[in-house]
This record gives structure tokens, sequence and C-alpha cells, in this order.
């Protein structure tokens, strides 16, 4: 099932590597530089835009490229790219705008900045592969209407754990099995964690501690499982998904969840805290066929009816460009939405909340993102995770309360909200539909 090694190198033999360029310059994106610098064959990461062009200029000097351009203009990138010398800039339009670059990563992590990016891209006809989960459980639905309507691509990327999930999904499904259960193993699950509690974690690591903090509390997984939710069709067994804090093997969980429930609900994305193997992911499966069943059980799967298969281990960064690499060369995406979205992501309150407070960042002290699925969150009018920073709270809202657009005033001028206006309307068209 690998080919993108040998389309890499058969890129490099000709003198035609995939050249890349990348929004951010944060500690995923640094890895990524490192990676295609030093491990990729047959791809160059020719340009990095950052709002601050420096942490662009640290990104290539952490992969030790201390020679880099500074440009400001599509056709000096161009001419940046036919000499071979790296560049940088704070324009996302030189990126994509310029002839020379075949596909863009958005890195960032931000939303209203990673839609303003995403859909300059696809005006200028750029396929995206995106690390930003929380962008695309936001309005993703959106974003792939909008990047086919273009005629380019717009992708999740493999080694983050949808990618990883939605790799073993597509692998399940091609030997016969039906998915019944996509998981995602967490090593700790506590809402109320902020970035003074993870502010020691994310200095060892040189990690930003509200990324660090929207993995503790939750955050980061309910998008994760979203996004996964939104590619598969599947829904989620109930409000923040089960959560099941189990410490053995992902194995024993096939006798832990009621096939016909899970049949009933067209499967269901979920999560386990503590299991092995972590940080891994897994996929739980039926077989209609008896002859088949005896086979699975000769091959130690058990007699069923729900079949195990799992990936021990997610690699982030390392995957990144072979993404990249799957998108260019063929054509395929790694993870996109299906169609209407089934889960969302909603805004819990992590404190007690007081009219007049803003709500800070993913990750922060206010707020908590968990799934709920996208029906009850728009008929009950509940606030997405991806809308909630800058948002001021308007009345009380007790903590782990979840808030509704009621509970707030959302900032203006913001693309974000245009375009999950944009998504609400296709999804209320397709219920009343």
């Amino acid at each position: 099932m690998i080919i993108v090694d040998t389309q890499l190198r058969a890129r490099a033999a000709s003198g035609k590597p995939i050249r890349v360029g990348m929004f951010g310059a944060g500690f995923m994106a640094r890895g990524i530089v490192n990676q295609i610098v030093h491990s990729v064959p047959g791809m160059e990461l020719v340009a990095i835009c950052n709002r601050q062009v420096q942490r662009a200029r640290d990104a290539y000097a952490y992969a030790g490229i201390e020679s880099v351009e500074t440009v400001t203009r599509a056709g000096a990138l161009d001419d940046a790219i036919r000499a071979g010398h790296p560049a940088v800039t704070d324009d996302p339009a030189v990126l994509c705008e310029a002839d020379g670059i075949d596909c863009l990563i958005d890195a960032t992590g931000a939303l209203d900045y990673g839609a303003q990016v995403t859909l300059k891209a696809f005006a200028c006809g750029k396929s995206m592969v995106s690390m930003n989960a929380e962008l695309d459980g936001t309005v993703g639905t959106v974003l792939r209407q909008r990047s086919e309507a273009a005629g380019v691509i717009f992708t999740g990327c493999d080694g983050d754990q949808p990618g990883v999930e939605m790799n073993l999904y597509r692998f399940v499904t091609s030997i016969g099995l039906t998915p019944l259960v996509c998981g995602n193993v967490k090593g700790l699950q506590d809402p109320y964690r902020n970035p003074t509690t993870q502010k020691g974690f994310a200095e060892k690591w040189g990690q930003n501690p509200y990324m660090v903090t929207s993995f503790a509390d939750g955050t980061k997984i309910s998008f994760e499982q979203a996004i996964v939710a939104n590619a598969t069709g599947m829904s989620i067994p109930k409000r923040g998904m089960n959560g099941f804090e189990h410490p053995g093997h992902v194995d024993e969980l096939t006798a832990r969840y009621d096939v016909d429930e899970l049949k009933a609900l067209g499967g269901v994305v979920d999560y386990v805290v503590g299991s092995k193997p972590g940080p891994g992911v897994f996929v739980l499966a039926t077989h209609d066929d008896p002859k088949q069943r005896h086979y699975l059980n000769l091959y130690k799967l058990g007699e069923g009816p729900l079949y195990s298969f799992y990936t021990p281990y997610h690699l982030c960064h390392f995957e990144v460009p072979l993404s990249v690499a799957r998108l260019v060369l063929s054509g395929d995406a790694v993870i996109q939405p299906k169609g209407l979205p089934t889960v969302d992501v909603v805004a819990t309150a992590k404190v007690d909340l007081q009219a007049g407070e803003a709500i800070d960042a993913l990750g922060g002290y206010k707020t908590y993102g968990q799934c709920e699925t996208a029906e009850i969150t728009q008929r009950s009018r509940l606030l997405p995770m991806g809308l909630a920073e800058g948002c001021i709270v308007v009345r009380p809202v007790a903590k782990d309360a979840v808030l509704t657009y009621d509970d707030v005033h959302i900032p203006d001028g913001r693309l974000i909200d245009i375009l999950r206006r944009e998504q609400d309307a296709l999804v209320g068209a397709g219920a009343r539909g």
C-alpha cells in the first residue's frame, strides 16, 4: 500500500521535486521543515510564511539552513525558487500566487487566519494539506466544497491521529469489514487543565502552553474525532464521547461496546484513556460473512462480533510530507469531510463565566471543547468551539454548561463566522431536505 516513497524517488531522479510552501513556524512547523530538508527526497520546502518573519527564518535555521531570502512579491519568490534559495515572507498572498509552488501546508492551528490563507490558496489554484484540525472541525464541509469548486484538494494530514485513523479505516474497509468504532488513545483527560497547570510540560518540550492544554483538557481530541466522524459519516455515543478509562489493551475493547447500538448510530468515534498501545489509534469492526469470521479467528483476532485493528503510534510531522506527496502525485486526500457534518465541537465553560468576560484562546482558562452531534448543535444554537475565542460573555454561564450563541457577543468582521453561517445553512437545508 506504500507507493509514495517510490514516486518521490522518481521525482528526485528526474530533477523535478515537489515544491512546497508552508504557513506557520511553530513547534510542529519546525519539525516539518527538518523532515523535508533531511529525509524526503523528491520534495523541497521552498518558502515559509509567518506573521513574524524571524520565526520563519528560525524554522529554517532549526534544519540547518541559514541563508534565506525575504520576499514580498510572488515574482520574487519564483525567482528565489528558480535560484534554489529558500524564502520567507509575512504575506500569505506571496505563497498562494507563486507559480513555482505545487502544494501548501497549513501548520498554524489558527482559525480565522487559517481560513483566510486556505481560501486564498484555493483562489490561486493551490491545494492545501492542513494540520489545522480546529479549522476543519469548524468549517470543513464548506472548505471542501470551496476547494472542489476551485478544482483543488483540501485535506487533513497523515501522522496526526485523524489521518492515521482514516488510514486504518480505509484498510479495514478494503479487506471487507465494516468499521463501527474509530478510536483514539489518550494518556490524560482533565477538562479543567489550563496554561498554568501545563506550563512545566510545555517548557520541557518547547511547546505553546495553550496548545498543550488543548491536548489535556479534551479540546484537541474533540476536534480530531469530529473530523474523523465527518470523514466517515459516523456519530458519537453521547455528548463528549464515552472516554472510557481503560488501562488494558485496546483489543479488550471489543467486549465493551454493544454492536447493535453501534450499528443503530452508523458507527461512532470515541477515545479511551490510559490504554495500550498508546498513543495510538484503533478501529473496531464487524464482518457479515461467517466464512471470513472463521478465518479472522484463525488469524488470532477472536470470534467477534467485533474485531480490533490498531496502529500503535502517530508520528505527526514525520508523515505530513507524505500527505503532500499523496495529494500531488496521486490526487489522494488523507482525510476530508464526506458530506454534511455529523459531529461538531461545542464550547463548554471551564469555570463559572460572568457577563463582560472575554473568552480566551483554545486551551485557555475559560472554555474546553467537547463533541456534540451537528443536529443538536444547530437545533440548540450551541456555540462552536472554533468560534469561541474573542467572544464576550453577555450573561452568567455556569461551569460545565455548554455555551449558546445567546450567551455571547461574537466579534465583527471574522471570516470564520461567515464560513460557519454558510455551513450551518447547508446543514439546515440538509435537515429540511
